[in-house]
């Protein structure tokens, strides 16, 4: 693509990793996603969890009243694996258009507290869920008290993840929202059952950015930004063009209140300049090309899933992320990269 190309058309993407929340965010987060993307995938970690095939059906509903009359969008819903999840729960999730089930270890992000203890106690589980073409979504951190934030994605990929690839060869699995190098070099030297997400907060920004010149609460998530030889290491990665990585948010919204505050709540509501912030990236990379392979094909590829066939377009104009978004009871949000300038705008 010329560097002077004032316009950017792409096969219509998807998120293959978001938070809507629910109850009155719902009326802001899923227009924010539909304004772009054909599907995405539904994270379960509502309180309480969605943890059987009525719940994930129930909260489907629930989004699906939350689209905008003049958009077609599919919710792609997923079930929260607990430590009594049973074979049973992963047959009835698939009959019900359940695509995947999501591992948290316990206590590594927002209500997760209801999730796994020991991995290899799911083992079954993961079994059932190869025989019925159900993808194992991942969040790779141990939460070890005594294991270091910054290498705790590092200590999954080497207590747990490497052994449940290893028992289970023909389950695929997303590594999702990956932030290390220790894990771009696992999935590409995995088989090509494992793939992973990248978001637009781990390609655009270091810890430095969460940490120099105060504390900056909407740049904290979970997994935590880390050095600046790690967020190269993932800039490669999706400059490579390889179909292993491919778009997920992790679009994660909280009240300002609640960011800012003692809770610190972790989580970038980037749902309003999504494919924007992803086009930022690639342009700056050098790899503009290479941003219609990462945001609309591999991830429905790997899912099994056909391409969408509608484009969006993508307009070459400078224009700045608002500095809050104002919910209906009162709260604001404040987006990623609030206030910042970027370079291209999805075109109406």
């Amino acid at each position: 693509m010329s560097d002077t190309a004032t316009t950017l058309t792409l096969t219509q993407p998807d998120d293959w990793h978001l938070h809507f929340r629910d109850g009155d965010l719902l009326a802001e987060t899923v227009p924010a996603t539909a304004r772009c993307f054909a599907r995405a995938i539904v994270m379960p970690n509502l309180v309480p969890p969605v943890t059987t095939a009525a719940a994930a059906t129930e909260y489907r509903a629930r989004i699906m009243q939350a689209v905008p009359e003049d958009k077609a969008f599919e919710p792609l819903m997923t079930l929260y694996l607990t430590g009594e999840t049973t074979v049973a729960d992963i047959q009835a999730a698939k009959a019900a258009g359940v695509v995947a089930a999501k591992l948290y270890p316990r206590g590594a992000t927002t209500n997760s507290d209801a999730a796994v203890r020991q991995v290899e106690s799911l083992f079954p589980v993961f079994e059932e869920m190869t025989r019925q073409n159900m993808l194992l979504l991942i969040h790779g951190e141990v939460t070890d008290a005594e294991i270091d934030i910054f290498d705790r994605e590092k200590e999954f990929i080497d207590r747990h993840l490497q052994a449940i690839v290893r028992a289970m060869p023909e389950l695929k699995v997303v590594f999702e929202h990956i932030t290390t190098k220790d894990a771009v070099d696992f999935v590409v030297t995995a088989t090509d059952k494992v793939a992973a997400t990248i978001t637009p907060q781990h390609l655009l920004m270091n810890r430095n950015d969460l940490l120099v010149g105060g504390v900056r609460p909407h740049n904290f998530c979970l997994p935590v930004l880390k050095r600046n030889l790690h967020q190269q290491a993932l800039q490669k990665a999706v400059a490579s063009g390889s179909k292993r990585f491919f778009l997920g948010t992790d679009s994660a919204p909280h009240a300002r209140h609640m960011k800012e505050s003692a809770c610190g709540c972790a989580g970038c509501y980037s749902a309003w300049s999504a494919i924007e912030l992803y086009a930022e990236v690639f342009e700056r990379l050098g790899c503009l090309d290479n941003l219609e392979g990462f945001a609309s094909h591999y991830g429905a590829d790997f899912y099994g899933l056909p391409r969408n066939t509608n484009t969006i377009t993508l307009v070459r104009e400078s224009w700045q992320v608002p500095s809050k978004i104002n919910l209906p009871s009162g709260d604001e949000l404040v987006p990623f990269y609030a206030g910042e300038t970027l370079n291209w705008k999805l075109q109406a």
